[in-house]
Parts: C-alpha cells; sequence; structure tokens
C-alpha cells in the first residue's frame, strides 16, 4: 500500500470528533482539497446521535457478521461497545491516498502491525477539561466519567517517536489546523 494512514487517537472528551469535523470541513472548503484524502467512517455499535461524530451505526449483530466475514481492516471493543475501520481504507492506500482514521489508543498497536506506513496523531487536554467536557456532553454519569479520567491516566504511555501530539486546550480551528498541516505534510 502505498497511501497513507494518519490514526487519530486520544481519550472521551479530547475533542477528536470536533477536530475531525473542522478538518473535514475546512478541506471541503478548500479546491480540491478532499481528492488525495478521505477520512474513515467508523462502524460502531451505537445509535447515530447528531451531537457525536458521524458514524456507521450497526447492531451488535450486524458488527459480528461483518467481522467474522473479514470486512473488518480493524477493530475493538470499548466501553461496552463494538468500534471498526472497513476494508475500503485498504483500497484508498492502495490508491495513493491519504486516509485519516478516528484510531483508539488501546488498540494502536495492533493497528501498526496492520498498517506499518501508520502515522500517529495523539489528541490530550488537561483532566480538568476532560471532565468539563464529559459532563457537558451528559452521555454518562459521574462514576464512569470518573472511570474515563482515570483510563486516561493508564493509557497515557509514550507513543511512538514521530507522533504528532495535539493538545487541544485552544480552539477548534488551532488543533485542526494542526492537524491539517499533518496530513498535508507528511
Amino acid at each position: 500500500m502505498s497511501g497513507r494512514l494518519i490514526y487519530v487517537m486520544g481519550p472521551s472528551g479530547s475533542g477528536k470528533d470536533s477536530l475531525l469535523r473542522q478538518a473535514r470541513a475546512t478541506l471541503a472548503a478548500r479546491p480540491g482539497g478532499l481528492e488525495r484524502v478521505c477520512f474513515a467512517h467508523r462502524y460502531i455499535t451505537r445509535p447515530v446521535s447528531l451531537d457525536a461524530e458521524n458514524h456507521i451505526a450497526l447492531s451488535p449483530a450486524e458488527f459480528q457478521a461483518r467481522r467474522r466475514a473479514g470486512l473488518l481492516a480493524l477493530h475493538w471493543h470499548s466501553h461496552q461497545l463494538d468500534y471498526g475501520i472497513g476494508l475500503e481504507v485498504e483500497q484508498w492506500l492502495a490508491r495513493d491516498l491519504t486516509v485519516v482514521v478516528n484510531g483508539s489508543r488501546a488498540h494502536w498497536p495492533a493497528a501498526q502491525r496492520r498498517f506499518p506506513q501508520l502515522r500517529p496523531v495523539l489528541v490530550s487536554v488537561s483532566p480538568e477539561t476532560q471532565r468539563r467536557r464529559l459532563l457537558a456532553r451528559g452521555r454518562e454519569g459521574v462514576a464512569a466519567i470518573e472511570a474515563r479520567l482515570a483510563r486516561t491516566a493508564e493509557l497515557a504511555a509514550p507513543f511512538a517517536k514521530g507522533a504528532l501530539l495535539i493538545r487541544n486546550e485552544g480552539s477548534l480551528a488551532e488543533g485542526s489546523e494542526q492537524l491539517l498541516q499533518w496530513v498535508a505534510g507528511l
């Protein structure tokens, strides 16, 4: 595969979905901006919500059927949900495109084994910002949020040399521009 895979990861509440949405919209507004870049949709066993990531909702049975049929290039289970990245990313990479995926910190090593050309991006925020954002989105109770904060600290292991670190404490435009520079500059 000759394309580049940009693997964006970070804890819930770090603003990954917002950064990806902004980067996609910024590229779409530029002439030819999306001709060489594809943003992969995740397959998730969670209903679609207007305030969440733009994903493809599958029932648990549908997800497992696709996994067993070998239709997912990557898949993982986290927080009682199944997540997957479809095989279409391999076709895009084979056509020398840059592919941006919303990945998982815990499953990054498996993704890197499958896609050696993977370029990691780690989105992070302070624990206070993460807690505030998780409380504001209102999907989970305080105990679940505290568990997520503990997991963030647990998965704070160093990542590969050359990874882009986006401290997403500033404006959405600033973080998105960092991501776009990484996508364009590799």
